[in-house]
Protein backbone atom coordinates (compact mmCIF):
# COMPACT_ATOMS: atom_id res chain seq x y z
CA UNK A 1 0.00 0.00 0.00
CA UNK A 2 1.50 3.41 -0.56
CA UNK A 3 -0.07 7.05 0.55
CA UNK A 4 -1.69 7.45 -3.02
CA UNK A 5 -4.36 4.79 -2.05
CA UNK A 6 -5.25 6.29 0.99
CA UNK A 7 -7.37 9.58 -0.08
CA UNK A 8 -5.14 12.24 0.73
CA UNK A 9 -5.05 15.61 -1.27
CA UNK A 10 -2.42 16.20 -4.18
CA UNK A 11 -0.67 18.80 -2.09
CA UNK A 12 -0.05 16.45 0.67
CA UNK A 13 0.87 13.90 -1.38
CA UNK A 14 3.30 16.43 -2.79
CA UNK A 15 4.51 16.98 0.71
CA UNK A 16 5.00 13.18 1.75
CA UNK A 17 7.04 12.74 -1.34
CA UNK A 18 9.69 15.42 -0.30
CA UNK A 19 10.10 14.15 2.79
CA UNK A 20 11.18 11.16 1.22
CA UNK A 21 8.33 8.52 2.89
CA UNK A 22 6.25 6.39 -0.03
CA UNK A 23 5.13 3.68 2.37
CA UNK A 24 2.12 4.14 5.04
CA UNK A 25 3.12 2.47 8.78
CA UNK A 26 0.18 0.52 9.86
CA UNK A 27 -1.17 3.03 12.20
CA UNK A 28 -1.18 4.96 9.47
CA UNK A 29 -2.91 3.13 6.61
CA UNK A 30 -5.69 2.33 9.17
CA UNK A 31 -6.26 5.77 10.89
CA UNK A 32 -6.28 8.12 7.69
CA UNK A 33 -8.65 6.96 5.46
CA UNK A 34 -11.16 6.63 9.01
CA UNK A 35 -10.32 10.35 9.40
CA UNK A 36 -10.60 11.25 6.53
CA UNK A 37 -14.65 10.64 6.47
CA UNK A 38 -14.72 12.41 10.13
CA UNK A 39 -14.85 9.59 12.39
CA UNK A 40 -14.13 9.27 16.01
CA UNK A 41 -10.99 7.66 16.54
CA UNK A 42 -8.66 5.54 18.95
CA UNK A 43 -5.41 4.71 18.02
CA UNK A 44 -3.52 2.44 19.67
CA UNK A 45 0.57 1.71 18.28
CA UNK A 46 4.14 1.46 19.90
CA UNK A 47 5.88 4.72 20.07
CA UNK A 48 8.30 5.70 16.82
CA UNK A 49 5.15 4.37 14.13
CA UNK A 50 4.17 7.41 13.08
CA UNK A 51 0.83 8.18 15.19
CA UNK A 52 1.89 12.08 14.72
CA UNK A 53 1.07 11.91 10.74
CA UNK A 54 -1.55 9.36 11.10
CA UNK A 55 -3.46 12.58 12.07
CA UNK A 56 -1.19 15.61 11.10
CA UNK A 57 -1.81 14.51 7.07
CA UNK A 58 -5.95 13.88 7.14
CA UNK A 59 -6.10 17.12 8.86
CA UNK A 60 -4.37 19.12 6.53
CA UNK A 61 -6.41 17.50 3.56
CA UNK A 62 -9.51 18.64 5.20
CA UNK A 63 -8.32 22.16 6.37
CA UNK A 64 -7.90 22.77 2.32
CA UNK A 65 -11.64 24.09 2.22
CA UNK A 66 -12.59 27.20 4.58
CA UNK A 67 -10.44 30.01 6.35
CA UNK A 68 -9.75 31.17 9.85
CA UNK A 69 -11.22 33.63 11.60
CA UNK A 70 -10.07 35.59 14.81
CA UNK A 71 -9.74 33.90 18.05
CA UNK A 72 -11.28 31.02 16.40
CA UNK A 73 -9.01 28.38 16.05
CA UNK A 74 -10.77 25.32 13.64
CA UNK A 75 -8.35 22.91 14.70
CA UNK A 76 -6.95 21.97 18.40
CA UNK A 77 -4.13 19.63 19.16
CA UNK A 78 -3.86 18.73 22.63
CA UNK A 79 -0.62 17.80 24.01
CA UNK A 80 1.43 16.71 27.41
CA UNK A 81 4.65 18.62 27.20
CA UNK A 82 6.02 21.51 25.38
CA UNK A 83 8.33 19.62 23.71
CA UNK A 84 5.54 17.21 22.41
CA UNK A 85 3.66 20.43 20.99
CA UNK A 86 6.84 21.71 19.50
CA UNK A 87 7.45 18.85 17.51
CA UNK A 88 3.95 18.15 16.18
CA UNK A 89 4.60 21.97 14.95
CA UNK A 90 7.46 21.22 13.08
CA UNK A 91 5.47 18.45 11.74
CA UNK A 92 3.02 20.85 10.38
CA UNK A 93 5.59 22.87 8.63
CA UNK A 94 6.83 19.58 6.98
CA UNK A 95 3.81 17.66 5.64
CA UNK A 96 1.94 21.54 5.20
CA UNK A 97 4.67 23.35 3.09
CA UNK A 98 2.22 23.66 -0.08
CA UNK A 99 -0.38 24.81 2.12
CA UNK A 100 -1.44 28.30 3.62
CA UNK A 101 -2.24 27.38 7.04
CA UNK A 102 -2.07 29.34 9.99
CA UNK A 103 -0.32 27.36 12.97
CA UNK A 104 -0.13 28.70 16.46
CA UNK A 105 1.78 27.11 19.37
CA UNK A 106 0.46 28.05 22.66
CA UNK A 107 2.58 26.50 25.47
CA UNK A 108 4.21 27.91 28.99
CA UNK A 109 7.44 29.80 28.97
CA UNK A 110 6.55 31.66 26.07
CA UNK A 111 6.03 35.29 25.56
CA UNK A 112 2.22 35.45 26.23
CA UNK A 113 2.04 38.61 23.18
CA UNK A 114 3.54 36.58 20.73
CA UNK A 115 0.89 34.21 21.41
CA UNK A 116 -1.89 36.17 21.16
CA UNK A 117 -1.50 38.35 18.00
CA UNK A 118 -1.43 34.91 16.41
CA UNK A 119 -4.35 34.12 17.54
CA UNK A 120 -5.77 37.01 17.02
CA UNK A 121 -4.93 36.57 13.31
CA UNK A 122 -7.09 33.87 13.29
CA UNK A 123 -5.19 30.36 12.86
CA UNK A 124 -5.81 26.74 11.74
CA UNK A 125 -4.74 24.60 13.36
CA UNK A 126 -3.74 25.46 17.02
CA UNK A 127 -1.44 23.20 19.26
CA UNK A 128 -1.93 23.83 22.75
CA UNK A 129 -0.93 22.30 26.38
CA UNK A 130 -3.85 22.30 28.36
CA UNK A 131 -3.05 25.11 31.20
CA UNK A 132 -1.74 27.38 28.75
CA UNK A 133 -4.93 26.74 26.87
CA UNK A 134 -7.36 27.61 29.57
CA UNK A 135 -5.42 30.89 30.44
CA UNK A 136 -6.24 32.02 26.93
CA UNK A 137 -9.54 30.99 27.30
CA UNK A 138 -10.29 32.74 30.61
CA UNK A 139 -8.80 36.13 29.96
CA UNK A 140 -11.21 36.38 26.89
CA UNK A 141 -8.24 35.78 24.20
CA UNK A 142 -9.72 32.68 22.84
CA UNK A 143 -13.28 31.00 21.47
CA UNK A 144 -13.61 27.56 21.03
CA UNK A 145 -16.75 27.62 19.21
CA UNK A 146 -15.30 26.84 15.68
CA UNK A 147 -13.38 23.61 16.84
CA UNK A 148 -14.21 20.97 13.56
CA UNK A 149 -11.18 18.18 14.90
CA UNK A 150 -9.85 17.47 18.52
CA UNK A 151 -6.41 15.93 19.02
CA UNK A 152 -5.88 14.42 22.06
CA UNK A 153 -2.38 12.79 21.86
CA UNK A 154 -0.71 10.67 24.04
CA UNK A 155 -3.92 9.99 26.07
CA UNK A 156 -3.01 8.10 28.87
CA UNK A 157 -0.63 10.16 29.79
CA UNK A 158 -2.62 13.52 29.25
CA UNK A 159 -5.18 11.56 31.84
CA UNK A 160 -3.10 9.87 34.04
CA UNK A 161 -0.98 12.74 35.14
CA UNK A 162 -4.21 14.44 36.37
CA UNK A 163 -5.30 16.51 33.50
CA UNK A 164 -8.57 14.76 34.05
CA UNK A 165 -10.70 18.13 34.87
CA UNK A 166 -8.79 20.08 32.26
CA UNK A 167 -9.72 17.67 29.69
CA UNK A 168 -12.94 17.81 30.55
CA UNK A 169 -13.29 21.26 30.62
CA UNK A 170 -12.05 21.71 27.27
CA UNK A 171 -14.14 19.07 25.90
CA UNK A 172 -17.39 21.01 27.33
CA UNK A 173 -16.15 24.02 25.15
CA UNK A 174 -15.78 22.75 22.11
CA UNK A 175 -18.67 22.03 19.74
CA UNK A 176 -20.35 18.29 20.27
CA UNK A 177 -19.98 17.97 16.63
CA UNK A 178 -16.66 17.97 16.61
CA UNK A 179 -14.33 14.62 15.21
CA UNK A 180 -12.45 13.50 17.94
CA UNK A 181 -9.11 11.92 17.66
CA UNK A 182 -7.06 9.80 20.69
CA UNK A 183 -3.48 8.17 20.00
CA UNK A 184 -1.71 6.47 22.45
CA UNK A 185 1.17 4.09 23.31
CA UNK A 186 -0.38 2.48 26.25
CA UNK A 187 -4.23 2.55 26.78
CA UNK A 188 -4.75 0.43 30.28
CA UNK A 189 -8.33 -0.68 30.59
CA UNK A 190 -9.08 2.08 33.24
CA UNK A 191 -8.25 5.02 31.03
CA UNK A 192 -9.91 3.58 28.19
CA UNK A 193 -13.44 3.52 30.42
CA UNK A 194 -12.41 7.15 30.52
CA UNK A 195 -11.90 7.85 26.88
CA UNK A 196 -15.32 6.51 26.65
CA UNK A 197 -17.20 9.99 27.57
CA UNK A 198 -15.01 11.56 25.06
CA UNK A 199 -15.35 9.60 22.06
CA UNK A 200 -18.69 9.13 20.11
CA UNK A 201 -18.65 5.85 18.66
CA UNK A 202 -14.75 6.00 17.66
CA UNK A 203 -12.67 3.36 15.91
CA UNK A 204 -11.28 1.38 17.48
CA UNK A 205 -7.25 1.14 16.07
CA UNK A 206 -4.58 -1.65 17.74
CA UNK A 207 -2.25 -2.13 15.10
CA UNK A 208 0.15 -3.78 18.06
CA UNK A 209 -0.73 -5.35 21.57
CA UNK A 210 -1.03 -2.47 23.83
CA UNK A 211 2.38 -1.77 26.04
CA UNK A 212 4.36 -3.63 23.86
CA UNK A 213 8.06 -3.11 22.54
CA UNK A 214 9.62 -3.14 19.24
CA UNK A 215 11.24 -5.55 18.55
CA UNK A 216 13.99 -3.75 17.29
CA UNK A 217 15.09 -2.94 20.46
CA UNK A 218 17.59 -4.94 22.51
CA UNK A 219 16.94 -5.00 25.91
CA UNK A 220 18.35 -5.51 28.97
CA UNK A 221 19.00 -5.25 33.16
CA UNK A 222 22.19 -4.33 34.29
CA UNK A 223 23.22 -5.39 38.20
CA UNK A 224 24.39 -2.10 40.44
CA UNK A 225 25.12 -1.36 43.78
CA UNK A 226 23.37 2.15 44.62
CA UNK A 227 24.50 5.31 44.94
CA UNK A 228 28.09 6.81 43.53
CA UNK A 229 28.41 3.03 42.34
CA UNK A 230 25.54 3.14 40.04
CA UNK A 231 27.06 6.46 38.49
CA UNK A 232 30.36 4.15 38.19
CA UNK A 233 28.56 1.47 36.43
CA UNK A 234 26.58 3.95 33.88
CA UNK A 235 29.87 5.43 32.87
CA UNK A 236 31.32 1.80 32.22
CA UNK A 237 28.38 0.86 30.39
CA UNK A 238 28.57 3.95 28.17
CA UNK A 239 32.08 3.56 27.38
CA UNK A 240 31.83 0.08 26.73
CA UNK A 241 28.73 0.35 24.48
CA UNK A 242 29.21 -0.62 20.97
CA UNK A 243 28.47 0.72 18.37
CA UNK A 244 27.60 3.92 20.26
CA UNK A 245 26.55 6.95 18.49
CA UNK A 246 24.22 8.91 21.10
CA UNK A 247 22.29 8.17 24.06
CA UNK A 248 19.18 9.46 26.71
CA UNK A 249 19.73 8.74 30.20
CA UNK A 250 16.37 8.90 32.21
CA UNK A 251 16.28 9.37 36.13
CA UNK A 252 13.03 9.43 38.11
CA UNK A 253 13.89 12.77 39.77
CA UNK A 254 14.40 16.29 38.44
CA UNK A 255 17.12 16.08 41.59
CA UNK A 256 18.96 13.30 40.10
CA UNK A 257 19.06 14.43 36.59
CA UNK A 258 21.05 17.86 37.70
CA UNK A 259 23.31 15.75 40.40
CA UNK A 260 24.13 12.94 37.59
CA UNK A 261 24.37 15.65 34.50
CA UNK A 262 27.01 17.45 37.28
CA UNK A 263 28.68 14.39 37.82
CA UNK A 264 29.02 12.93 33.90
CA UNK A 265 30.59 16.37 33.30
CA UNK A 266 33.17 15.50 35.67
CA UNK A 267 34.13 12.75 33.84
CA UNK A 268 34.60 14.47 30.83
CA UNK A 269 31.48 12.89 29.05
CA UNK A 270 29.88 15.45 26.39
CA UNK A 271 25.97 15.77 28.34
CA UNK A 272 22.59 18.09 28.38
CA UNK A 273 20.32 18.30 30.98
CA UNK A 274 16.51 18.45 30.41
CA UNK A 275 13.79 18.52 33.16
CA UNK A 276 10.79 20.12 34.04
CA UNK A 277 11.91 23.08 36.14
CA UNK A 278 14.33 24.32 33.29
CA UNK A 279 12.77 27.26 31.76
CA UNK A 280 11.31 26.48 28.16
CA UNK A 281 14.29 28.47 26.44
CA UNK A 282 16.80 26.39 28.00
CA UNK A 283 14.88 23.24 27.37
CA UNK A 284 14.46 23.40 23.56
CA UNK A 285 18.12 24.81 23.26
CA UNK A 286 19.37 21.53 25.24
CA UNK A 287 17.06 19.00 23.17
CA UNK A 288 18.27 21.06 20.20
CA UNK A 289 22.02 20.12 21.00
CA UNK A 290 21.38 16.76 20.94
CA UNK A 291 19.15 16.40 17.91
CA UNK A 292 22.29 18.48 15.99
CA UNK A 293 25.13 16.22 17.76
CA UNK A 294 26.39 18.86 19.84
CA UNK A 295 26.30 16.96 22.67
CA UNK A 296 26.39 13.05 22.74
CA UNK A 297 24.21 12.56 26.15
CA UNK A 298 20.98 13.93 27.14
CA UNK A 299 20.08 13.36 30.87
CA UNK A 300 16.47 13.65 31.07
CA UNK A 301 13.37 12.96 33.51
CA UNK A 302 9.79 11.35 31.88
CA UNK A 303 9.46 14.84 30.22
CA UNK A 304 11.36 13.46 27.16
CA UNK A 305 10.02 10.18 27.32
CA UNK A 306 6.57 10.45 25.39
CA UNK A 307 6.70 11.21 22.46
CA UNK A 308 9.96 12.87 21.40
CA UNK A 309 10.88 11.71 17.92
CA UNK A 310 14.67 12.02 18.25
CA UNK A 311 15.74 10.60 15.09
CA UNK A 312 18.98 7.48 14.97
CA UNK A 313 19.19 7.48 18.71
CA UNK A 314 21.77 4.63 19.60
CA UNK A 315 21.05 3.70 23.19
CA UNK A 316 18.93 4.40 26.01
CA UNK A 317 20.03 3.78 29.41
CA UNK A 318 17.44 3.92 32.55
CA UNK A 319 20.09 5.06 35.31
CA UNK A 320 16.28 4.37 37.20
CA UNK A 321 13.94 2.03 37.07
CA UNK A 322 10.64 3.94 36.26
CA UNK A 323 7.88 3.51 39.02
CA UNK A 324 5.18 3.26 36.63
CA UNK A 325 5.19 -0.01 34.16
CA UNK A 326 4.13 2.03 30.97
CA UNK A 327 6.82 4.55 31.72
CA UNK A 328 8.83 1.94 30.48
CA UNK A 329 7.70 1.60 27.13
CA UNK A 330 8.06 5.12 26.33
CA UNK A 331 11.50 5.66 27.88
CA UNK A 332 12.98 2.97 25.50
CA UNK A 333 10.98 3.76 22.75
CA UNK A 334 13.86 6.74 21.96
CA UNK A 335 15.57 4.31 20.51
CA UNK A 336 15.32 1.47 17.64
CA UNK A 337 12.67 4.06 15.97
CA UNK A 338 11.44 3.52 12.09
CA UNK A 339 12.97 0.48 11.96
CA UNK A 340 16.17 1.01 12.90
CA UNK A 341 17.89 -0.73 15.40
CA UNK A 342 18.64 0.09 19.15
CA UNK A 343 20.04 -1.05 22.63
CA UNK A 344 17.97 -0.26 25.90
CA UNK A 345 19.84 -0.65 29.31
CA UNK A 346 18.12 -0.43 32.24
CA UNK A 347 20.49 -0.66 35.80
CA UNK A 348 19.03 -2.27 38.59
CA UNK A 349 19.21 -2.09 42.18
CA UNK A 350 17.81 -4.71 44.77
CA UNK A 351 15.53 -2.09 45.73
CA UNK A 352 14.10 -2.63 42.18
CA UNK A 353 12.90 -6.13 42.04
CA UNK A 354 8.73 -5.03 42.63
CA UNK A 355 9.25 -2.13 39.52
CA UNK A 356 11.02 -4.69 37.23
CA UNK A 357 8.67 -7.40 37.47
CA UNK A 358 5.82 -4.93 36.82
CA UNK A 359 7.12 -4.26 33.88
CA UNK A 360 7.75 -7.66 33.04
CA UNK A 361 4.65 -8.41 32.94
CA UNK A 362 3.15 -5.41 30.97
CA UNK A 363 5.37 -6.35 28.14
CA UNK A 364 4.54 -9.78 28.61
CA UNK A 365 8.28 -10.93 28.34
CA UNK A 366 11.26 -11.22 30.89
CA UNK A 367 14.19 -9.03 29.97
CA UNK A 368 17.70 -10.61 30.21
CA UNK A 369 20.41 -9.83 32.76
CA UNK A 370 23.61 -8.27 31.37
CA UNK A 371 26.98 -10.80 32.25
CA UNK A 372 24.52 -13.52 33.86
CA UNK A 373 23.68 -11.58 36.81
CA UNK A 374 20.44 -11.51 38.27
CA UNK A 375 18.23 -10.53 41.88
CA UNK A 376 19.49 -13.61 43.89
CA UNK A 377 23.37 -11.71 43.14
CA UNK A 378 21.89 -9.17 45.03
CA UNK A 379 22.29 -8.30 48.79
CA UNK A 380 20.29 -5.84 51.05
CA UNK A 381 22.83 -4.95 53.93
CA UNK A 382 21.67 -3.70 57.28
CA UNK A 383 20.94 -0.06 56.85
CA UNK A 384 18.96 -0.82 53.86
CA UNK A 385 21.31 -0.21 50.83
CA UNK A 386 22.08 -2.56 48.25
CA UNK A 387 25.59 -4.33 47.27
CA UNK A 388 26.26 -6.80 44.97
CA UNK A 389 27.99 -9.77 45.81
CA UNK A 390 31.98 -10.50 45.41
CA UNK A 391 31.10 -13.35 42.85
CA UNK A 392 33.43 -13.84 39.45
CA UNK A 393 31.32 -12.08 36.81
CA UNK A 394 29.46 -10.04 39.02
CA UNK A 395 30.76 -6.85 36.89
CA UNK A 396 28.98 -4.30 39.59
CA UNK A 397 31.11 -5.89 42.25
CA UNK A 398 34.22 -4.65 40.73
CA UNK A 399 32.63 -1.05 40.37
CA UNK A 400 31.93 -1.36 43.98
CA UNK A 401 34.02 1.91 45.57
CA UNK A 402 36.32 1.40 48.39
CA UNK A 403 34.48 4.04 50.75
CA UNK A 404 31.10 1.78 50.19
CA UNK A 405 32.85 -1.43 51.46
CA UNK A 406 31.25 -3.46 54.04
CA UNK A 407 33.94 -2.74 56.63
CA UNK A 408 33.80 0.67 55.87
CA UNK A 409 29.86 0.75 56.86
CA UNK A 410 30.48 -1.24 59.83
CA UNK A 411 33.02 1.11 61.09
CA UNK A 412 30.61 4.00 60.78
CA UNK A 413 27.77 1.79 62.07
CA UNK A 414 29.91 1.31 65.36
CA UNK A 415 30.93 5.13 65.35
CA UNK A 416 27.10 5.99 65.26
CA UNK A 417 25.97 2.99 68.08
CA UNK A 418 28.71 5.09 70.61
CA UNK A 419 27.38 8.30 69.82
CA UNK A 420 23.71 7.66 70.56
CA UNK A 421 24.58 6.00 74.07
CA UNK A 422 27.16 9.12 75.24
CA UNK A 423 26.47 10.23 78.53
CA UNK A 424 23.62 12.34 79.18
CA UNK A 425 25.41 14.67 80.75
CA UNK A 426 27.52 15.18 77.64
CA UNK A 427 24.31 16.56 75.48
CA UNK A 428 23.60 18.83 78.63
CA UNK A 429 27.38 20.49 78.47
CA UNK A 430 26.64 20.55 74.85
CA UNK A 431 23.01 22.70 75.04
CA UNK A 432 25.43 25.78 77.38
CA UNK A 433 28.20 26.15 74.86
CA UNK A 434 27.39 29.64 73.05
CA UNK A 435 25.22 29.65 69.58
CA UNK A 436 26.08 31.53 66.53
CA UNK A 437 28.52 31.36 63.99
CA UNK A 438 31.78 32.73 66.05
CA UNK A 439 31.26 29.26 68.73
CA UNK A 440 31.50 26.72 65.28
CA UNK A 441 34.68 25.41 64.65
CA UNK A 442 33.41 22.83 62.21
CA UNK A 443 34.61 22.91 58.84
CA UNK A 444 31.38 23.40 56.55
CA UNK A 445 30.04 20.49 54.69
CA UNK A 446 31.07 19.98 51.12
CA UNK A 447 27.63 19.57 49.91
CA UNK A 448 26.69 23.67 51.16
CA UNK A 449 29.53 25.03 49.68
CA UNK A 450 28.58 26.41 46.92
CA UNK A 451 29.68 25.17 43.35
CA UNK A 452 31.15 21.98 45.22
CA UNK A 453 30.42 18.17 44.01
CA UNK A 454 30.96 15.74 46.50
CA UNK A 455 29.72 11.64 45.64
CA UNK A 456 28.84 11.19 49.14
CA UNK A 457 25.67 12.87 49.16
CA UNK A 458 23.89 10.01 48.25
CA UNK A 459 24.97 7.96 51.33
CA UNK A 460 21.70 7.18 52.93
CA UNK A 461 20.62 8.97 56.34
CA UNK A 462 20.21 7.35 59.28
CA UNK A 463 17.56 8.58 61.82
CA UNK A 464 17.92 12.63 60.99
CA UNK A 465 21.76 12.78 60.30
CA UNK A 466 23.03 15.61 61.47
CA UNK A 467 20.27 17.69 61.70
CA UNK A 468 18.92 16.72 64.75
CA UNK A 469 15.80 19.52 66.40
CA UNK A 470 17.12 21.55 69.13
CA UNK A 471 14.34 20.57 70.81
CA UNK A 472 14.91 16.93 70.73
CA UNK A 473 18.32 17.39 73.04
CA UNK A 474 17.09 19.44 75.73
CA UNK A 475 16.90 17.85 79.20
CA UNK A 476 13.93 17.03 80.64
CA UNK A 477 13.14 18.22 83.81
CA UNK A 478 10.71 16.82 86.44
CA UNK A 479 7.89 18.29 88.56
CA UNK A 480 8.74 17.85 91.96
CA UNK A 481 5.48 16.24 92.74
CA UNK A 482 6.43 13.39 90.27
CA UNK A 483 10.09 13.02 91.83
CA UNK A 484 8.68 12.38 95.20
CA UNK A 485 6.41 9.58 93.79
CA UNK A 486 8.93 8.01 91.74
CA UNK A 487 11.32 7.51 94.93
CA UNK A 488 8.20 6.18 97.05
Amino acid sequence: MTFHELGLSEKVLQAVEASGYTTPTPIQAQAIPQALVGRDILGIAQTGTGKTAAFTLPMLSRLEQGRARARMPRTLILEPTRELAAQVEESFARYGINHKLNVALLIGGVSFGDQEAKITRGVDVLIATPGRLLDFFERGKLLLTGIEILVIDEADRMLDMGFIPDIEKICKLVPFTRQTLFFSATMPPEITRLTQAFLHQPVRIEVAPPSSTAATITQALVASAPGPAKRQTLRNLIRSAEPFKNAIIFCNRKRDVALLHKSLLKHGFNAGALHGDMDQRARMASLDAFKTGEVDLLVCSDVAARGLDIPDVSHVFNFDVPVHAEDYVHRIGRTGRAGKTGTALTIVTAMDKKHVAEIEKLIARPIPWLDGANFESLVTTVDGDAEPTAADGDLTAKLLPPKLSRARRGRRSEGERLERTAAPEARKESLRKPRGPAASTSPTPSRLRSGSYSEAEDRPVIGMGDHVPMFLLRPVRLKPAKVAEEQD
